[in-house]
């Protein structure tokens, strides 16, 4: 392509923030802009977002990062966007504006339903369709609860005047000046109204949650047309040409775009994908399964494990029990003792997730004695995420024809490299970690990037990220053995059975 056009703007929408980027071909960040936005807790259990706040705060991030880079508009070749998935926005098609606060992921409220569904015998068929659990998580029964709770809104969405999206739907519609209502793959794969094997939205499904399907976005691929930027929305013309879900924008990001191919977010929590290639694997028990990017940005499939607590649980240490004073000095602590001593810290402050899906499960720390130091607390909340990305990944193995070759890590925990080290002896796999860092939003630059010609082949891409470090697996030196492993089954297991144990009325 012409050097005229070689920057991508990539918008990262997370859960409590927006961030807009501008990269150019040699993957350099030449600008950035981060606003955070008001978090909402209505109940106990709900949980919702200003969609109107979030298109500001959107707006205003891609103004300031597009002035920061001080280059001419023409300069740029395409916008990405990569968004938090699951959320759900209703909004009038005519004024483009949300008609109710945006019903974020977290939010519980629909638990009874899903509870309702199961019982009526619907779980199976949701699982076989959709590829993920009957869980609130998803948009499906959010949507369901906002026409439920808004007289008139079925009849007015059956009419096409209202419009129903994820993040990136709503993004989409609001930067091409309504022109486009879409979202991809990956983000719909995420509703629980859209067939994994269809590759569209799922009519039994629209019907079983009451959705007209004249609400819902069109689907296409993660690397493609969306539509053109409104000039008056952030001063440029802007072809909008990749779209993706955080976590799979981080898998692409990471290069995992080929069967085998697997990252981890080492985060507030952990997520991890395992690139399936291109054919649905078959359910696992505990594990999701999801739409992903092939290596142009076509689609394809993974499956998902969710760890709740992974850095969380260095946070607590730090600012609920103040054994540290900084988040990085853990690896110092972890480095200073020879092992835990059989010291195990199962962080489920807000329950379990893969493989085990135990909500009322607890954080449960087993194994002191008198010689138990604030160290071992430490470097056992760290083994824990290194143990749970393993549990993750051999409920994946399930699937006996995928064999994991190497982890990707990103995320601020993936910072510390002796978690890393422990990680990869635990797994008996390579652990790569890139030196750029905003991942996710390097994934929807790179989907964009393609598209556009700004990268001719993803290899490109790749290489302009930069070099990564590499942590080969030394069993013999990390105290992570078989029995050190069995150690925290039995740890887990303990934390499963104290939610369930009876009262045994003893005063």
């Amino acid at each position: 392509m012409s050097d005229a056009r070689d920057l991508v703007l990539a918008i990262d929408q997370g859960t409590t923030g927006s961030r807009a980027l501008v990269i150019d071909r040699a993957g350099r960040i030449l600008a950035t802009s981060y606003r955070e936005f008001q978090q909402h807790f209505p109940e106990p259990g709900r949980v919702e977002h200003d969609a109107e706040e979030i298109w500001t705060s959107v707006r205003v991030t891609a103004a300031e990062a597009l002035e920061a880079a001080g280059e001419p508009t023409d300069r740029l070749a395409a916008l990405g966007i990569t968004n938090q998935r699951e959320t759900t926005v209703v909004w009038d098609r005519a004024t483009g504006r949300a008609l109710a606060p945006a019903i974020v992921w977290q939010d519980r409220r629909t638990s009874g339903r899903c509870a309702e569904l199961a019982a009526l015998g619907h779980e199976q068929q949701i699982r076989s369709r959709t590829g993920l659990v009957l869980d609130p998580y998803f948009s499906g029964t959010k949507l369901e609860w906002l026409l439920n709770a808004n007289p008139g809104w079925r009849d007015r969405a059956a009419a096409g005047e209202l419009a129903f999206g994820t993040i990136d739907s709503w993004l989409v519609f609001r930067l091409t000046g309504g022109r486009v209502h879409a979202t991809d793959h990956t983000n719909a794969s995420r509703t629980m109204l859209y067939s994994l094997d269809a590759g569209d939205w799922d009519p039994w499904l629209c019907e079983l949650f009451g959705v007209p399907m004249a609400m819902l976005p069109e689907v296409r691929a993660s690397s493609g047309d969306f539509g053109i930027t409104d000039p008056s929305v952030v001063g440029a013309e802007i072809r909008i040409l990749g779209v993706a879900g955080d976590q799979q924008a981080a898998l692409f990001g990471q290069g995992g775009w080929e069967r085998g191919d697997a990252k981890n977010t080492y985060g507030t929590g952990a997520f991890l994908l395992l690139h399936t290639g291109t054919e649905r694997g078959p359910d696992v028990p505990g594990v999701l399964t999801t739409a992903a990017c092939g290596r142009r940005g076509g689609r394809s499939f993974a499956y998902e494990g969710s760890v709740l607590v992974a850095g969380a649980a260095v946070q607590w240490l730090r600012d609920g029990l103040g054994l540290l004073e900084d988040a990085a000095e853990s690896e110092r602590m972890a480095r200073s003792i020879t092992s835990s001593d059989g010291v195990y810290f199962v962080p489920a402050l807000t329950g379990l997730g893969t493989p085990w899906w135990e909500p009322h499960a607890r954080g449960t720390i087993v194994g002191l004695s008198r010689g138990s130091r604030r160290e071992h607390l430490v470097r056992a909340a760290l083994e824990a995420m290194a143990y749970s990305t393993l549990d993750v990944l051999q409920a994946m193995s399930a699937d006996r024809d995928l064999e994991l070759r190497s982890l990707r890590a990103d995320g601020g925990a993936a910072a510390n490299d002796w978690l890393m080290q422990f990680q990869a002896n635990v797994l008996g796999v390579p652990v790569r970690r890139p030196a750029a860092t905003e991942l996710t939003a390097l994934g929807a630059a790179g989907l964009a990037g393609l598209e556009a010609g700004v990268w001719e082949e993803p290899e490109e891409f790749l290489e302009a990220r930069g070099a990564e470090a590499e942590f080969q697996p030394d069993p013999l030196g990390s105290g992570a053995g078989k029995d050190d492993v069995r150690g925290w089954r039995r740890a887990v297991r303990t934390a499963i059975h104290w939610a369930h144990i009876e009262d045994d009325g003893v005063a």
